[in-house]
């Protein structure tokens, strides 16, 4: 089950925000919330409240605790650009672009099963080795 909340036209610049996202990127619920506690860059607080919104988000719709969730996917995206003139010598002005995000934040529950699988996979590949050593042993001790 996925939960996808937006936040649109914050006043930090995309390529700022993105240090922050990628911080937090695949990590549980929790991690990220520690993480984005203790970071000081100000896109963290911003983000944070995005995230804590969608965890409650998640509890008060489906029952799901945040132990629960992670970050599948979180995306910022570029807003609209104010612009401004700051002016310069002989009367010329400069445009100065006061950039916005676009911040997409997507929450998904663990897939324990893929993992279970995968082990699985694993284990049977390992007792396979183990029985073609055993039938090599085997074939080595009849030769001699």
């Amino acid at each position: 089950m996925a939960f996808e909340v937006k936040l649109n036209h914050l006043h930090i610049a995309p390529r700022k925000a993105r240090l922050v996202a990628d911080l937090v990127r695949g990590k549980t619920a929790e991690e990220a919330q520690t993480i984005l506690n203790f970071t000081v860059k100000r896109a963290c607080d911003p983000i944070l409240k995005l995230l804590n919104s969608a965890l409650t988000n998640a509890k008060l719709t489906k029952n799901i605790s945040a132990s629960d969730l992670f970050i599948s996917k979180i995306t910022i995206d570029e807003g609209p650009a104010g612009k401004r003139v700051l002016p310069k010598s002989r009367g010329r002005g400069e445009v100065v672009k006061k950039r916005t995000s676009h911040v997409i934040l997507i929450l998904d529950t663990k897939r324990e099963e893929v993992k279970k699988e995968k082990k699985g996979k694993k284990v049977i590949k390992e007792e396979e080795k183990v029985v073609k050593e055993k039938e090599i042993k085997k074939t080595i001790t009849k030769k001699k």
